[in-house]
């Protein structure tokens, strides 16, 4: 129900979950910080100047937006939510935690695969005034290896 994925569309999420590094593909496998049978989270490829290494979460399985987005896959994705906003907390030392997630092209969806995002938050960081920067591989891997050792050490229901 109100899809709007092109036809013949590449999903670059789908092929994150699938271990492809293309020109499709911003998201490197070294930006994965979680991933089980169900989800996987990686750290963002855009960033907010001030709010570096936010992280998305996304079913493994091709779902356009949460209008598709089954109950059970839900529940997962937002106990991945929380567990990922304790591990920023305390990983990145940031002052607040912001999520959120966009459907449809007047919803500002870009790619046509469900997605969270997960921000560090901090004082006066005006998160919602700045503007996307894309970044490099190079850039991610300290946030991204911050958060895998945290997860490599919890135990995710």
């Amino acid at each position: 129900m109100y899809n709007h994925e092109p036809q013949n569309y590449i999903c670059p999420f789908c092929l994150v979950v699938q271990g492809i590094e293309n020109e499709h593909v911003l998201t490197k496998q070294s930006d994965i910080i979680f991933q089980d049978e169900y989800i996987t989270a990686f750290i963002a490829a855009g960033w907010w100047k001030n709010n570096k290494g936010h992280v998305i979460i996304i079913p493994n399985e091709h779902i356009e937006n949460i209008y598709d987005l089954p109950s059970n896959l839900s529940a997962k994705i937002h106990d991945l939510e929380k567990e990922v906003a304790i591990a920023l907390k305390g990983v990145y030392g940031c002052d607040g935690v912001s999520s959120r997630q966009h459907n449809e092209p007047c919803g500002n969806q870009d790619v046509w695969h469900y997605h969270l995002h997960v921000f560090p938050r901090y004082k006066d960081d005006n998160l919602y005034g700045t503007k996307r920067e894309m970044t490099k591989a190079e850039e991610r891997i300290e946030y991204a290896d911050k958060l895998k050792r945290y997860f490599s050490k919890k135990i995710i229901r």
